[in-house]
């Protein structure tokens, strides 16, 4: 019998197309836009941040690729495909990286199985992140869990609440990959310090829940938790676009844009 295609309900807004929308995608809904007018309420330059979270996942996969050796990657919470992904700029360095998207979202299951598994190296797999042995079960299919790994959770874990453990799902996938392996985290951030930052966070969290029921902003010592144990590789836990920028900085980060933070780390 032919696998059952996934239910997508247009009625309710989802994360993946919401992302999709942010950075300018077509494969959303109206009720997913109007999230994001609903955050542009708030944070004009949002989609601007969005595109720069899509730019930090490229450099961190061209370092990972490039400079780390790593020539296979598991993308937790992939996403909606859009105009360049994580297998693109691997497999520009690295001809056969081989990369595992990972969602539990119909729509992305819908466009990705199409449009992630072009090349052979590519592959899509229906799980949730927050549930690491199904995924590492499903991952190993394709990626040698004994070889280094880049594993990604690119905006994923601030969609994690507190009772859900976000430092324990992290860890439990790097205490299955081998040493050598990279993680890279970007995460929303609240300052908590009162500051025209610390009120976007706040405001903008009220908003996503509202609409979306899970956003969590977090303290940066919060996010520099799910490193423990860690390597940090230079230039550690910092704003997206200052992790290794393709080029001089020409205008002023908007207020939204000092909201997230991002870092790279190795398993030794």
């Amino acid at each position: 019998m032919p696998e059952a295609q996934p239910r997508i309900d247009t009625r309710k807004p989802s994360i993946a197309r919401v992302y999709d929308a942010f950075v300018g995608g077509k494969d959303n809904f109206e009720v997913d836009r109007e999230v994001l007018r609903t955050i542009q309420e708030v944070a004009p330059e949002a989609v601007a941040v969005g595109k720069q979270c899509r730019a930090w996942l490229i450099r961190v996969v061209r370092f990972m690729a490039g400079n780390a050796g790593i020539d296979q990657f598991l993308d937790l919470g992939s996403g909606l495909p859009t105009a360049e992904n994580t297998h693109q700029a691997a497999q520009r360095t690295t001809r056969d990286a081989t990369v595992v998207y990972v969602d539990n979202d119909p729509s992305v299951a819908a466009h990705g199985r199409a449009l992630l598994e072009e090349n052979e190296c590519t592959h899509f797999a229906v799980a949730d992140l927050r549930d690491p042995e199904a995924v590492l079960a499903e991952a190993a299919r394709h990626l040698d869990l004994d070889r280094p790994i880049g594993v990604i959770h690119s905006n994923t874990l601030h969609h994690v609440t507190d009772e859900e453990d976000p430092s324990g799902i992290v860890h439990a996938y790097l205490d299955a990959v081998a040493a050598g392996s990279y993680l890279a985290i970007s995460h929303l951030r609240d300052p908590r310090d009162g500051s025209a930052s610390a009120r976007l966070a706040e405001e903008s969290q009220q908003k996503f829940n509202a609409m979306m029921g899970s956003c969590y902003y977090r303290s940066r010592d919060e996010v520099a938790a799910l490193f423990d144990g860690l390597e940090m590789i230079e230039p550690g836990l910092v704003h997206l676009f200052d992790w290794w920028p393709d080029g001089p900085r020409l205008t002023e980060p908007s207020t939204g844009e000092y909201n997230l933070l991002g870092g790279v780390a190795r398993k030794s």
